[in-house]
């Protein structure tokens, strides 16, 4: 089960949003794995997507549509990725545009295509055309819990995060879904993820606020340190809520991107916890630092560090796993004399060394806990940086030696 995770919380309908979901039976028989997202007309979007130079071929032509014109559906298949499959797989995710728009009544620009699965192998254009009429059928305002099955794969649990904030007087929405569980180390987003607002604003401060969001939440979380070649995620604004916003630097855009980035900040929090396998949180929250960067640099060390994730899974202080991870980070004239780490409230290393009140005991308890914060202090200026990832389990050799069969 996923750590902390025990189902989706309420999502909150967005006015101009309307979600279906088909059974395609598209890699397993009897299961959710078409969904459909309807966006009022008028509305506006923003996007980001994989940087991995592999990317998917519903990712190229969910780019080339997205230049194009604003978007009318998004079309999502999991089982399948349909990445690494050349020509043939952009005219396959094309294919499925068409097929859409046919069904919808638009035009195949309209319609971004997105899949996630199993790389490699043809997309089974056949069934997900077939399965169409049933998921445009099934589209409703209150469609945000089906959709969130509907697009996982190795995902234990359904990933949705609601807000509502006042703006001007007025009630705005945000809600969004997500999956992800393996081959998570975001290049700007993760797996897949959709959020959608109410708020009237144009497609530039839409993508500010999507990219400010991205890099707080998705941007910091890994599971494995692979970059999928499907990454994408999406941000609509259908302008239905009396609450426009007309510049970055207003009050108003703050309050909509602090409620924006809290969305993604806890759909990223939870495909971490159900990280394939995965039986703790831990956070790696890098202060003092130079820059941004350096921290980050730090922090992804550790988090990243085979070693320091099956000692979590051990319930194993090693100490010595993320001072050796810390150095080797590549921080320029490191002054590891100045480091200090903790396990949550507890001082393992003082001055680069043994913190003289630590013991095992201490640690050992720590260790034992869901939810871990590893603290960093690297002593050398005023930056900090949080990451989010999780430990190696036995299960995720599992997961991803079955993934196939």
């Amino acid at each position: 089960m996923a750590v902390g995770l025990t189902g989706l919380p309420d999502m909150v309908p967005v006015p101009g949003i309307r979600l279906g979901t088909a059974r395609a039976g598209i890699k397993k028989p009897d299961r959710r794995d078409l969904v459909i997202i309807e966006i009022a007309a008028g509305a506006h979007s923003a996007a980001v997507f994989t940087r991995n130079a592999f990317c998917a071929a519903p990712v190229v032509v969910a780019r080339n549509h997205l230049a194009l014109t604003s978007p009318r559906y998004l079309l999502i298949n999991t089982g399948n990725a349909n990445a690494g499959t050349g020509e043939s797989g952009l005219r396959d995710a094309q294919r499925c545009c068409e097929a859409m728009a046919q069904v919808a009544g638009c035009v195949a620009a309209e319609v971004l295509p997105f899949s996630t699965g199993v790389i490699g192998e043809p997309l089974p254009v056949q069934r997900i055309v077939a399965g169409l009429p049933a998921a445009y059928a099934s589209l409703s305002v209150t469609g945000w819990d089906d959709a969130a099955h509907g697009i996982m794969t190795t995902d234990t649990v359904a990933k949705g995060s609601s807000r509502q904030v006042q703006i001007n007087g007025h009630t705005v929405t945000v809600t969004g879904v997500a999956k992800g569980s393996g081959m998570i180390r975001p290049d700007m987003a993760t797996m897949l993820a959709f959020v959608a607002t109410d708020v009237a604003c144009d497609t530039q401060v839409l993508q500010q606020c999507l990219n400010d969001a991205v890099e707080k939440s998705f941007n910091r979380i890994t599971v494995d340190g692979d970059t999928s070649t499907n990454d994408a995620c999406v941000l609509i604004a259908t302008g239905h809520a009396d609450a426009p916003i007309n510049s970055v630097t207003s009050v108003a855009y703050k309050i909509f991107c602090d409620a924006v980035t809290e969305v993604c900040t806890e759909l990223a929090q939870a495909v971490v916890r159900d990280g394939e396998g995965a039986t703790k949180l831990i956070t790696v929250d890098v202060q003092g630092g130079a820059s941004d960067e350096e921290c980050a640099q730090v922090a992804y060390a550790v988090a990243h560090s085979p070693l320091v994730k099956t000692a979590f899974f051990a319930s194993d202080p090693n100490w010595g796993r993320i001072l050796a991870a810390v150095g080797r980070a590549g921080v320029t004239n490191l002054d590891v004399s100045r480091i200090d780490v903790y396990l949550d409230d507890v001082c393992i290393v003082q001055n680069g060394g043994r913190a003289p009140t630590y013991s095992e005991d201490l640690g050992q308890q720590v260790m034992k806990r869901d939810e871990i914060t590893v603290r960093i202090l690297l002593g050398r200026g005023n930056h900090h940086t949080q990451v989010w990832t999780c430990d190696f389990s036995y299960d995720y050799v599992r997961i991803n030696a079955e993934y196939r069969s």
